[in-house]
């Protein structure tokens, strides 16, 4: 009896199926990056409430290109939201990580924070809305990546925490990082969207401010003047 072996396809041989599998698949994520990149620009010029038919347009290609890649709009927040917020969380952990004090390290994230959405404004609005007037949005778009975004930086926070307290602080270190969150979250978007006047601090003096709000809270605006 003759026994006539088979070898399976090498991926490896151009022309081979799963070669071909293996090229086409490695384009698709390529082309995916470059629509990313592309939707950011465009998203950075015309603004956060840019339509998928005018980021096409300024990417140089048609819409039915990006609702192929990402689906609809709300995929496309999803997909540049989980590159945006993934540089911010590495921007925010290395300055993080070059502070001496909890204080110190506060202060590093805030400023982090806020100098990444300085750089574009609409970009950062663009990630990190949960909801969109355009009917080609979705609510629970971004949730996902946006949620764990906030998360991990809580995460961050909490860390130092637990080594400068010790045990005992449960609470403070369970709940305080998140609320923390927030206000720095709401503080800095307000901040973001406030116009340019005499009136409003500069980034510096804004991560400043916050920090002092976590930190201390606002006792010291509230206590009067030592009188002379």
């Amino acid at each position: 009896m003759n026994i006539t072996h088979t070898n399976p396809p090498d991926a490896s041989v151009p022309g081979s199926p799963d070669g071909r599998s293996s090229r086409w698949q490695s384009h698709r994520e390529e082309r995916r990056r470059e629509l990313i990149k592309s939707a950011r620009r465009a998203v950075h010029l015309l603004g956060s409430d840019a339509s998928m038919e005018e980021i096409a347009a300024a990417a140089g290609t048609s819409k039915s290109v990006f609702y192929r890649y990402f689906g609809d709009k709300a995929g496309l927040q999803q997909a540049v939201g989980e590159v945006v917020l993934s540089q911010m969380q590495r921007r925010i952990k290395e300055a993080a990580q070059s502070a001496h004090t909890p204080r110190e390290g506060l202060l590093a994230m805030v400023s982090a924070y806020l100098q990444m959405a300085e750089t574009s404004p609409n970009v950062y609005t663009f990630v990190t809305r949960h909801g969109s007037g355009d009917p080609e949005g979705s609510s629970g778009a971004v949730s996902g990546a946006l949620g764990h975004f906030f998360d991990a930086i809580a995460e961050m926070i909490a860390t130092p925490m637990r080594s400068h307290l010790g045990d005992g602080k449960h609470a403070v270190i369970g709940y305080w990082p998140k609320a923390a969150i927030g206000l720095v979250r709401n503080a800095g978007e307000q901040w973001l969207s406030t116009p340019d006047s005499p009136a409003k601090p500069d980034q510096e003096a804004m991560a400043r401010q916050i920090t002092a709000w976590l930190c201390v809270g606002i006792a010291p605006e509230l206590t009067p003047a030592a009188r002379e």
